[in-house]
């Protein structure tokens, strides 16, 4: 047990960062609902309600769809994109280990086996950005579901026409939401790529060596 959590502290730091926060953020938006329910005199609504409403799932995954459409673009971007002097990037000139080609080709196979393994080896070179895009755009649409189920929500209380899922969608509000969220994500990686050149952080692997110049690209 000992040698299982120091080899995956790591992560299990960082999911239990996210396990506190997610709860953080549930019991203080359940708060603000109830708040919220109180001043147009409406019943209030337990917390376990509340954790399974609309409100709850659009304030989680307008977030989520942010942070995996910025990983995967980074993931996808640093393919053929890079920046001089920093960490995160793949060398300005040569070969890179990464840069590696398929043993199998689905075009030139000459049987099924063959074309077969070419297509899993297809998806196993590119499950990362696949997963990571897969999460977006799953998020993304539990956005749009649960947005429009609050929003509709909303629209009761102050007698307002409610709104289908795809007219929520096209709305300015989604895609407000989206973008709040989005400018954000990019920014940080972004200063990410940037500060790498210039500080250093001893120790972390995200950081270029202490005396490495600040020209030198990668890690």
């Amino acid at each position: 047990m000992k040698r299982f959590l120091r080899e995956n502290s790591l992560s299990i730091v960082l999911f239990g960062l996210f396990l506190i926060f997610l709860v953080g953020l549930s019991i203080t938006g359940y708060l603000r609902q109830n708040e919220e329910l109180d001043m147009h005199m409406q019943p209030l609504i337990t917390y376990l309600d509340y954790i399974v409403s609309s409100n709850f799932l659009e304030a989680v995954f307008e977030n989520w769809e942010s942070e995996f459409l910025q990983m995967g673009a980074l993931v996808v971007l640093t393919i053929w994109l890079v920046q001089k002097g920093s960490a995160d990037s793949k060398k300005l000139r040569g070969a890179n280990k990464v840069d590696t080609s398929s043993r199998y080709s689905i075009i030139k196979a000459s049987n099924w086996g063959k074309r077969r393994k070419a297509m899993k080896e297809v998806l196993y070179a590119n499950s990362l950005s696949i997963a990571l895009f897969g999460l977006f755009f799953g998020s993304i649409i539990v956005h749009a579901f649960s947005g429009a189920a609050a929003a509709n929500e909303e629209a009761i209380l102050h007698h307002q026409p409610q709104v289908s899922v795809l007219q929520y969608a096209a709305s300015v509000q989604f895609w407000f939401e989206s973008f709040q969220n989005w400018q954000s994500e990019f920014l940080a990686v972004g200063l990410l790529m940037v500060l790498s050149i210039y500080l250093r952080q001893r120790r972390s692997p995200e950081s270029k060596m202490i005396g490495e110049p600040n020209a030198k690209t990668g890690s």
